[in-house]
């Protein structure tokens, strides 16, 4: 690993469910090489939605939700401001994906990640120069 990677909402929650180990051992490795690298980037949409999903549909209490995501302020985090926002709709327009994934990539895109790990988007496709790599795709 050379270049930063941004990190999606799914890839720290799976770290975290405990329904799949094979993903949840995945995940904990991706994010552990790219601690001691220091290559990880994530954004403020991020941790919003990280806490959602661990309170909601892992059942997390909100407090420990909330130590969780203290310790994910090791990674670079990218806050989302109204030019991003701008960047993302024409994104999510030109390229025919949701908002919300297109402020991901545009997120990525401002913080220079080479790549963004996440199982939403079509592995392999290339958005405003950031590369989409689902860590699960086996092809």
């Amino acid at each position: 690993m050379t270049s930063k990677i941004f990190i999606d909402t799914n890839i720290l929650v799976y770290a975290m469910d405990e329904h799949n180990v094979e993903k949840q051992q995945k995940c904990r490795r991706l994010l552990k090489a790219l601690t001691q690298n220091n290559l990880g980037v994530i954004s403020t949409q991020v941790l919003q939605e990280f806490y959602v999903v661990a309170t909601k549909k892992l059942e997390v209490d909100p407090l420990a939700a909330k130590d969780i995501l203290s310790s994910f302020e090791r990674f670079e985090i990218v806050v989302t401001t109204p030019q991003l926002i701008n960047d993302a709709i024409d994104v999510s327009i030109i390229n025919v994906i949701s908002f919300w994934d297109a402020l991901i990539v545009t997120s990525a895109e401002h913080a220079k990640c080479g790549v963004v790990l996440t199982e939403d988007l079509n592995h392999g496709q290339i958005i405003r120069g950031v590369k989409i790599k689902n860590p699960f795709n086996t092809h």
